[in-house]
């Protein structure tokens, strides 16, 4: 029988572990990148194996790039795991901006004695989330920490996309008479993490609606005649749709008013914000998008939203009113209005 070092052995990904020599930079190290990370994530430009890809210039607009934090509990929940979701985050905040993603890297902080059948599992769902999106993981970097300094694994990733020449969309382009438009229901995110979390069951699943929006942004950028009329996208993850309208609506120093009835969230989303005690406003998604547009557009892009896949479920739920104070409202069901604040405190600790 061999004596070989464990480092010279196969990495049994079945039963093994993280540990210190996985991140010293020695031949343990070079083997779980060699085993792992380069097989799955295997490309053209990964293949130069630099400590940096050198990748070709766009022939003209402008670059965005956009990095990203991944620190979720529990790691794996219904409808996806920290690997998809942290491809899927740093694509749809590079979509934002109307830019198409190219390429993303990405860092992982793995703890000391984490299960490599579950790194395996992460990678390889990072990998077919990255495939599926068309947007390959060209360069990366791996640490180990001392166990009890980590919690299982975090990542980071950076995604750098291109954006088309005079493409001009931003936080603080909301105008007056502007229409408030969201792709589809809210909440799913973040009710399918805390339930996973505090081992909830519901008659119903619930399950994350995590999901690359590009290919959705490009859709309705297509469809509009000009796409100037296009002033606002953001993606409503950590503090919901009620956060993110409050930013956009002090970037761009401009009131919003949005319609309780129009707001789009499952009925089985709802009774499980009302047994948690969450405003389904606040709860955080990860496959959805707010659109603020010219109000001469809005039903065509709210057409072409419906038309793809990722926007089927797509509402107008408001419009952009004048006030210098930046307030949101909502008309309620009542028919009264109340204002819709900031979130206060953290609602869902640790959800993307």
């Amino acid at each position: 029988m061999s004596s070989s070092p464990n480092y010279l052995r196969p990495i049994d990904f079945k039963h093994g572990h993280i540990d210190m020599t996985h991140g010293a930079g020695g031949r343990a190290a070079a083997q779980l990148i060699n085993e792992l990370f380069a097989k799955a994530f295997d490309n053209e430009y990964l293949r130069q194996g630099h400590d940096g890809a050198l990748l070709p210039l766009p022939s003209e607009g402008r670059l965005v790039m956009a990095t990203d934090g991944h620190v979720i509990s529990p790691l794996f929940f219904p409808g996806g795991d920290i690997g998809c979701l942290s491809v899927h985050g740093t694509i749809n905040d590079v979509a934002m901006s109307g830019a198409k993603p190219l390429y993303l890297a990405a860092s992982f902080i793995i703890e000391e004695g984490f299960a490599l059948a579950d790194l395996k599992r992460i990678v390889e769902s990072m990998a077919a989330a990255a495939r599926e999106a068309g947007v390959p993981i060209v360069t990366g970097d791996t640490k180990v920490v001392e166990k009890g300094k980590g919690d299982g694994v975090f990542i980071s990733t950076t995604g750098v996309g291109v954006a088309p020449p005079g493409l001009c969309i931003d936080g603080r382009q909301a105008k007056v008479g502007d229409v408030i438009l969201v792709s589809g229901t809210l909440g799913e995110h973040g009710v399918a993490v805390m339930s996973q979390r505090e081992s909830l069951t519901f008659e119903t699943a619930i399950t994350s609606d995590t999901a690359a929006l590009h290919t959705l942004v490009q859709t309705m950028l297509l469809a509009l005649p000009d796409t100037q009329t296009l002033h606002v996208l953001r993606d409503p993850t950590r503090g919901g749709l009620a956060t993110t309208l409050n930013e956009i609506a002090q970037q761009s120093g401009v009131d919003m008013l949005i319609n309780e009835a129009d707001i789009p969230v499952l009925p089985q989303v709802e009774a499980a914000c009302e047994l948690l005690g969450l405003d389904p406003l606040y709860v955080a998604n990860e496959g959805k998008l707010i659109a603020i547009c010219a109000p001469e557009v809005a039903d065509t892009l709210l057409a072409a939203m419906r038309a793809h896949p990722l926007g089927q479920g797509a509402q107008r739920i408001g419009t952009v009113i004048e006030d210098a104070h930046g307030f949101v409202q909502m008309a309620t069901r009542f028919g009264g209005r109340r204002v819709v604040d900031w979130l206060s405190g953290e609602q869902l600790p640790r959800i993307c």
